[in-house]
């Protein structure tokens, strides 16, 4: 029988590099990469103006995607999951993908302090002017107010990076 892939994830307040990391990561492993803002943008393009329409869309999309994932690791591709995996819940939907069918995980823990994230928030600001609305202090307080960093107990592989 056929190896399964590895899903790998992040954990990671916003601004910590998330998205650049699964970049790095999934060329390395020669990984399929999936980007939760490139399917939300690509499905329900110029609807997110808030956090809480994020939310609901991230909500709608995950359904969909689940299977496709599962399919993918099922043949022993490893796949790099550009979601964030910032709360327990958020967390346990992604160890479910991987014990559904029997595929190894790892969760990448980029611990940045707050003012780590500011300094790369403000920079993604001048790199990705598009951004600017969304990237901003108060939208980074109001999102981290969420943030539950990843616990032994939650039944991880977990990989820290300060």
């Amino acid at each position: 029988m056929k190896q399964s892939g590895t899903l790998y994830f992040f954990c990671g307040k916003m601004g910590a590099g998330k998205s650049t990391k699964s970049k790095q990561l999934a060329m390395e492993k020669h990984a399929v990469l999936l980007s939760e803002d490139e399917w939300i943008s690509s499905l329900y393009p110029n609807l997110v103006e808030s956090f809480e329409d994020y939310l609901k869309f991230s909500a709608q999309l995950k359904p969909l995607l689940k299977k496709h994932i599962q399919n993918i690791l099922s043949v022993g591709t490893d796949v790099v999951m550009d979601f964030p995996g910032n709360t327990k819940k958020q967390r346990k939907w992604f160890l479910d993908i991987a014990k559904e069918v029997h595929a190894s995980h790892q969760l990448i823990f980029l611990n940045l302090n707050n003012e780590q994230c500011l300094r790369q928030i403000a920079q993604r600001r001048i790199e990705q002017p598009e951004r600017a609305s969304f990237d901003t202090e108060a939208v980074f307080i109001h999102v981290t107010n969420f943030f539950e960093p990843p616990e032994a107990s939650e039944g991880l592989h977990i990989l820290e990076f300060r």
